[in-house]
């Protein structure tokens, strides 16, 4: 046999001995940039966790009410939670077939188009310095002027869109007033605007910038209809919105699906070229997590704040203006729409008294919690950053009312737990008299979701019954089964419901008129500490 033969044959085998071994085993990631930590799993295709890293998100307070987030940073932090994710799983970067991003929604940037060099920080949404333009705007005869149109047009069109706007008011968690006031008192960022070299991006947008080196620039529905100038009837950036406050439309970016191919991270980065396939607002991927695919399914989040969504279909509800109509996800023809109701202070408080020595762990509350039969009237008022529906007052203050000399750290405990309780009674009503939808399931996620102690109060004050799941990370899952939906990494939404797991359902215990007394001695604690500030 010539060397020629044999080294035809030796290659052969190879081929057929490589055909008959198993492809590698292949992962998608879950990204979660919150408020407060940012988080990367590694999945399988049964959905299981099989690497993880984490790192905490640095807040920077410039001034009382200011919170900024540092964006090369951030970039610093999401590139090693990656890396980090990828190595304790034991996994190869070449194995990650897809990576899917979930951000917190209405924190934004601008950056200079031509240089890619940002403007500023990262303006939260839980920043305030907007405060005085929310009550301007909202006192303003503009804004009754269209109020009192779109009333009047509503009457003779019966339009949804109309009578959203016919009690739209602003808040300090929308991004429209923040970023006017950037525009207002930035002058490069209105220089930039006026020249068509300013970019905007809220986190997804700009972390896929930076991904792709600056080859895509885009965001996607659900992280749109966050930003109080998008319109979810029309599925576009609202011109009259933008008009009204003079934001240039043409510093925002294209819109695509959720689910949707947004190019590859640059091979630099990572060693290999990994496909973006999902951008998504952490409620809503914490959502498409839960499995909520039905009209009908509520989520309770919480975690830095309470967020309290309900999937209205594939047509936004309009509210009266407690619950925001929001585009869930986009993928292909499918659209599904959210309304949502928020509480911006629910893990902050609970950090808070950490710090402040009342315990060493989160996991000790329910216990101290639970070793006392009431809280000896002690009431606790969250509103570190204002209160958002009902209330809508920016100028509220944090407090402890109720105090005597028999006040301990245990009632203090059992305080902060409360209100949360209360306060998701709050946006829960809300949403049972705006958006009249029958609840099918409640399901829960977010740190807070372990404390029992809270869940427990939460089912007897709404009659509910509520689904903790086995894990609680469910903004990185949503946005893991996101991406792998989108390269057929997963078939369709019935697989993912089939691997859902509960780890718990709270039923009712007690009955709500139990809790009526308290709860309306909260009330009142509530309504002492609005408009304690003149200026936030």
């Amino acid at each position: 046999m010539s060397g020629l033969q044999a080294g035809a044959e030796q290659q052969q085998r190879r081929e057929e001995s490589s055909a008959r071994a198993p492809s590698p085993s292949r992962f998608v990631l879950g990204l979660d940039v919150g408020s407060t930590v940012i988080r990367c799993h590694v999945y399988d295709r049964m959905a299981r966790v099989r690497g993880s890293s984490a790192q905490k998100v640095e807040n920077v307070y410039p001034q009382p009410g200011w919170v900024e987030i540092d964006p090369d940073t951030l970039w610093v932090q999401f590139v090693t939670v990656i890396k980090d994710a990828v190595k304790a799983a034991g996994v190869q970067m070449s194995q990650i077939v897809g990576l899917g991003m979930s951000t917190q929604r209405a924190t934004f940037i601008t950056w200079n188009k031509k240089t890619g060099h940002h403007f500023h920080n990262f303006i939260s949404w839980r920043d305030l310095r907007a405060a005085e333009l929310v009550k301007s705007w909202n006192n303003s005869l503009v804004l009754k002027l269209l109020h009192g149109a779109c009333r009047v047009l509503h009457f003779f069109s019966r339009s949804k869109l109309m009578s959203t706007i016919s009690r739209f008011n602003f808040t300090t968690q929308h991004v429209t007033l923040r970023l006017v006031w950037i525009l207002q008192n930035l002058s490069e960022v209105q220089k930039a605007a006026e020249e068509d070299n300013c970019c905007f991006g809220t986190i997804d947008t700009w972390l896929l910038h930076k991904l792709t080196k600056g080859s895509s620039y885009a965001t996607d529905y659900s992280n749109a209809s966050t930003t109080g100038f998008f319109d979810p009837f029309g599925m576009c950036w609202s011109k009259l919105m933008a008009s009204i406050v003079s934001i240039p439309l043409s510093i925002l970016p294209p819109v695509k699906d959720t689910s949707h191919n947004f190019g590859s991270v640059d091979e630099e980065i990572f060693g290999v070229p990994i496909p973006v396939v999902a951008l998504v607002g952490d409620q809503q991927s914490a959502m498409f997590g839960e499995c909520c695919f039905q009209t009908g399914d509520v989520k309770l989040t919480m975690g830095t704040g309470t967020f309290l969504d309900i999937n209205t279909g594939n047509s936004p509800q309009h509210s009266n203006g407690g619950f925001y109509p929001l585009i869930g996800w986009k993928i292909g023809q499918e659209v599904v729409c959210l309304a949502e109701g928020n509480a911006g202070d629910t893990g902050t408080a609970i950090i808070w008294a950490q710090n402040l020595d009342l315990f060493t762990d989160a996991a000790e509350t329910e216990k101290m919690a639970l070793s006392l039969e009431d809280s000896e009237g002690v009431y606790f008022v969250p509103s570190f950053n204002g209160l958002q529906a009902p209330l809508n007052d920016p100028c509220a203050c944090a407090s402890f009312m109720g105090l005597k000399h028999s006040t301990s750290k245990y009632h203090l405990v059992r305080a902060i737990l409360e209100s949360i309780a209360f306060r998701n009674k709050q946006l829960y009503d809300m949403m049972q008299k705006e958006i009249r939808i029958p609840v099918t399931n409640i399901r829960a996620d977010g740190g807070v979701c372990n404390n029992g102690f809270v869940m427990q109060m939460t089912s007897d004050l709404i009659n509910e019954r509520i689904d903790r799941p086995a894990h609680f990370d469910m903004s990185c899952l949503g946005a893991a089964t996101l991406a792998g939906l989108a390269v057929g990494f997963w078939t369709d939404k019935e697989e993912l419901q089939k691997l859902r797991q509960s780890e718990m359902v709270f039923k009712p215990q007690k009955k709500w008129q139990e809790y009526e007394v308290n709860m309306e001695n909260w009330v009142k604690a509530v309504k002492r500490s609005m408009n304690w500030y003149n200026k936030t």
